[in-house]
């Protein structure tokens, strides 16, 4: 019976850069996802926390078709009667462009400590400027 690899000590995590440009929404979060897991280092273990920081510019220039600007509603709740809340894509990408990608990334996580703890190593900025540049992050197409 062959043992299970579990990595030991803690992995190295490195910075990379994507630019959203002109990229679909999901496609993107996919990429965001598989970099915050880990997943592209060959010694991937899960339930063991690998992944890397990630930096998204850009986010504002989203390819997006106006069919889903329109159609896609985020809703919150506030627990109350009466207490819904929805907002279309059109007016989240105006508002809060990071939101989008955040939202996105964390329906792929898992929705547990570590996925938590993934979460924060994203970093969004609608813009092409980032506070990150001394961290040296790989550009990643």
């Amino acid at each position: 019976m062959e043992k299970t690899y579990v990595i030991k000590g803690k992995p190295d995590s490195k910075w990379v850069l994507m630019d959203a440009s002109n990229q679909s929404l999901g496609r993107l979060a996919t990429k965001i996802a598989h970099y915050l897991l880990g997943k592209h280092k060959p010694n991937f273990t899960p339930g063991v926390d690998m992944g890397d920081y990630v930096v998204v510019i850009n986010v504002s220039q989203l390819g997006l078709t106006q069919r889903l600007l329109t159609d896609k509603n985020y809703y919150h709740h506030s627990g109350y009667p009466g207490g819904l809340r929805t907002t279309s894509l059109r007016d989240m990408m105006i508002n809060h462009p990071d939101r989008v990608i955040r939202s996105a990334v964390w329906g792929m996580l898992p929705h547990n400590k570590i996925g938590r703890k993934l979460i924060k190593r994203l970093k969004i900025y609608p813009g092409g400027e980032h506070p990150h540049a001394a961290q040296n992050p790989d550009l990643v197409a």
